[in-house]
């Protein structure tokens, strides 16, 4: 089977939020975006958990560079969502693999996860569409992940 992968791109020095116990309510999710975005703050992978009970935890990734003045717009919410919890991890890398025949090759996905699991490269986060699949992972797995993805078949 050819590989559906044609491209792979770098991000460094990528930080990893997660706010953990987030209310779906009063349109909170616009608002911490919202005020991301007035710090000038670019956020770029975006997951969130299923609601259970109106609650949610939210996962954002942005420039290291950008880490003191997000928790700075972040320690806000805490005063309206006593319960946040927000968790930090710097000093990442995303991996995203592009491939316009990708939308079409079942397996994609499973494929590349399985390489880097076989190598012991812990996936920190993952967000897809039809033509790419993007991998936070450690900073430290980031030259062995990129041989092990550029040798596959």
């Amino acid at each position: 089977m050819n590989n559906p992968i044609t491209h792979i791109n770098i991000t460094e020095n990528v930080t990893l939020i997660t706010l953990i116990d987030v209310p779906i309510t009063q349109n909170i999710l616009a608002k911490i975006f919202l005020a991301l975005a007035q710090k000038n703050i670019n956020v770029d992978m975006i997951s969130q958990t299923s609601p259970l009970k109106g609650i949610v935890n939210l996962s954002f990734t942005l420039s290291d560079a950008d880490l003191f003045s997000a928790i700075g717009a972040l320690k806000d919410f805490k005063n309206v969502i006593p319960t946040l919890r927000i968790e930090v991890n710097s000093n990442n890398t995303k991996l995203s693999l592009f491939g316009e025949s990708m939308k079409t090759t079942p397996g994609s996905a499973a494929r590349t996860m399985e390489l880097l699991g076989d190598n012991n490269i812990d996936i920190i986060m993952i967000t897809t569409s039809e033509v790419d699949i993007s991998y936070l992972i450690y900073a430290s797995d980031q030259a062995k992940a990129l041989s092990v993805l550029n040798t596959q078949e």
